[in-house]
């Protein structure tokens, strides 16, 4: 019986201070990187039918004010914004059916509120 001749490409990893010499599986190798969460869009995280949408594009918003009202299963989920910040862009309208995972609003982080909206409130209290 004959082995075979395989040259074997070998990963070198450190780890306090020890050099381990290993192979990688295919299925490692063509993993999907991570990615980190970016706070600043906010998906669906169930499916539904957007109710209301409290928002425009280019509004200044508090943390804790209503983004817009998700319906799914017969219930009504208030969608909240998560910081102070600005609406970029708003990826649904009133109506629509949208499934999990789908891009809703992207906002901008704000430093500073100014102000006049700092005075306002949230969004609740303006209307």
């Amino acid at each position: 019986m004959e082995k075979k001749n395989e040259s074997k490409d070998y990963k070198v990893f450190i780890i306090d201070d020890v050099k381990y010499k290993t192979t990688l599986t295919q299925k490692f190798e063509k993993r999907v990187p991570y990615k980190f969460p970016n706070d600043s869009l906010i998906y669906s995280f169930i499916p539904g039918t957007i109710v209301k949408i409290f928002v425009t594009e280019g509004e200044i918003v508090k943390e804790g004010g209503r983004l817009l009202t998700l319906e799914a299963m017969k219930m009504k989920n208030n969608i909240t914004v998560p910081f102070d910040g600005k609406i970029l862009k708003i990826h649904v309208v009133e109506g629509q059916t949208i499934p999990k995972k789908f891009l809703m609003v992207e906002m901008e982080l704000m430093a500073e509120i100014p102000e006049t909206i700092k005075q306002k409130g949230s969004i609740d209290e303006v209307e």
